[in-house]
């Protein structure tokens, strides 16, 4: 039996060996040209015959309605004439075809403009007060163009459809059927137990057998979820700055979310647009931002419709947006609404738990006092000589240790809490310390309080006769002297507490040499 390849004649392949050209001539470049020049012309077939449908799907309508206006003015006369002029003119219809762009003419325009142009021709034609008669059969005149001008698309149309189909395409391509069946094998029976004796158990020998073995599952699930958890809040980035731009775009402007997609293709493409707009409006409700956030979440619902749509999903859902029908916008409306009002409902939550959860703060008991930071600018030289008043019995290398240990216990600190120390500021500490754990917050004060990094100080005179020059013996710590920790509303410090070893003279626990002294 012969084979019938007879099939595969559309198939439109690309072989180098047909295309010839002169010798000095690239066949490479030959070969490029040839490929750019079959696929423009698939491309502007493509453009004609929507062309053609549009032009087609316009006539569908203004031929039955221009009929209609020929009846009409030929019962009413010129007072019917000028009466539907007016009404196509002063409040035209918004109905236009379907599939078309924002600056596709109504009906009622072309309509209004056919009449103003057949009037305009009358007059020029010396004709200032037409009668029914003269009206009609310009009005027919128009149509039995349009009638020529419609046989003809459809011819043309036609031409290029039988062209098109010449060939066959990529864009032929489709699934012709799809079926899967998994093969099903029977449970395997159970073998029957022989009779005989039973076999022992291999005895397992432990070292400690009268202990249970700890079950670890519920702790290694629960670090699983915290991890997890973690991950997820880590996942969702910051809008790029193309999505912040996209994000400003005004709600119910389609056109300009239209034009702003086209123009950047790229960044629709890829994974997680939508969860970025719709974190970036979840942010903006809970600082408040009630206009921006709406406009995060209709951009959102703008990518969540077209990728529901499909491949052509972005061209489907604008033109459904662009058609005037009131069904498609209710529908999207509704949606934008729903999410909206739900948003907004999470973010008034997740405010009222923010503002419930306990932070530890800063501040100073006394309303003279000022809390200050001793920020240590690096690990003490390995060589350190006292000098000045106090100094006396103060040994350099304990001196030396005490101030390491100081720049250790700094080092140990998160970055974000070491930045705000370096800036001096109380408000800039106390943020880093409302966003971490009670517990961890606590531990953070308590190695500042030891490091000597926590200072206090008072505003005024203070009289200072009969008080010792001393160091503060070990251990009076701002616990010991009346600061307090503790959780929201703020982390109450006493003043006049001595951090560390060290007192007002400025001991070795203190973060350097006494008053007045030097460490080199």
């Amino acid at each position: 039996m012969p084979l019938n390849y007879s099939k595969w004649d559309a198939l439109e392949i690309s072989d180098d060996s047909d295309i010839e050209g002169h010798p000095n001539v690239d066949h490479k470049s030959l070969v490029r040209w040839k490929q750019r020049d079959i696929h423009e012309r698939r491309e502007a077939r493509k453009r004609r015959i929507a062309e053609f449908q549009s032009i087609l799907q316009l006539n569908a309508v203004l031929i039955p309605r221009v009929k209609s206006i020929i009846k009409d003015v030929g019962e009413g006369g010129p007072d019917k004439y000028s009466a539907i002029v007016e009404q196509l003119t002063r409040a035209p219809s918004n109905a236009k075809p379907a599939g078309t762009g924002p600056n596709q003419a109504s009906f009622d325009v072309i309509l209004g403009n056919m009449l103003m142009k057949i009037k305009d021709d009358l007059k020029a034609k010396g004709i200032t007060k037409p009668d029914t008669l003269e009206l009609t059969e310009a009005i027919q005149g128009h149509l039995d163009k349009m009638i020529e001008k419609d046989n003809e698309t459809k011819e043309a149309l036609e031409e290029e459809e039988k062209e098109a189909k010449k060939k066959i395409t990529s864009d032929d391509i489709h699934e012709g059927f799809d079926s899967t069946k998994l093969a099903e094998h029977d449970e395997p029976k159970p073998e029957p137990k022989k009779k005989g004796k039973a076999k022992a158990d291999p005895a397992i020998e432990v070292l400690n057998p009268g202990v249970q073995m700890k079950d670890l599952s519920l702790e290694s699930s629960t670090a699983e979820e915290e991890e997890a958890d973690d991950e997820a809040d880590e996942r969702v980035p910051d809008l790029s700055p193309t999505l912040l731009q996209f994000s400003k775009i005004k709600v119910g402007d389609f056109e300009g979310s239209f034009r702003f997609m086209q123009a950047h293709p790229k960044e629709f493409k890829r994974e997680g647009v939508y969860d970025e707009l719709v974190i970036g409006g979840f942010r903006a409700a809970i600082r408040g931002e009630k206009k921006y956030a709406k406009q995060c979440i209709h951009q959102a619902l703008i990518i969540q419709y077209c990728d529901k749509l499909g491949k052509d999903g972005v061209s489907l859902f604008f033109k459904r947006m662009f058609s005037g029908d009131p069904r498609a916008r209710q529908v999207f409306d509704n949606d934008l609404k729903e999410t909206f009002n739900m948003m907004m409902s999470r973010a008034e939550n997740a405010k009222k738990e923010e503002e419930g959860k306990e932070r530890i703060q800063l501040v100073a008991e006394d309303p003279g006092s000022t809390i200050t930071f001793n920020v240590p600018e690096g690990p003490p030289p390995e060589n350190i000589k006292l000098e000045g008043p106090g100094t006396e019995n103060l040994d350099p290398e304990e001196v030396r240790k005490a101030l390491q240990a100081r720049w250790e216990i700094f080092e140990s600190f998160p970055e974000n809490f070491k930045a705000a120390l370096k800036t001096g500021k109380l408000d800039a500490v106390n943020d880093v310390l409302g966003n971490m754990e009670v517990t961890e917050a606590e531990e953070v004060v308590k190695f500042l309080e030891i490091a000597g990094i926590l200072s206090f100080s008072k505003s005024g005179v203070v009289d200072e006769t009969g008080k010792k020059d001393a160091a503060a013996p070990e251990g009076s710590a701002a616990g010991e002297s009346g600061s307090t920790a503790a959780a929201v509303p703020a982390v109450n410090a006493a003043p006049d507490s001595a951090a560390g070893a060290g007192g007002d003279s400025g001991a070795a626990a203190d973060g350097g040499a006494a008053d007045g002294g030097a460490a080199e």
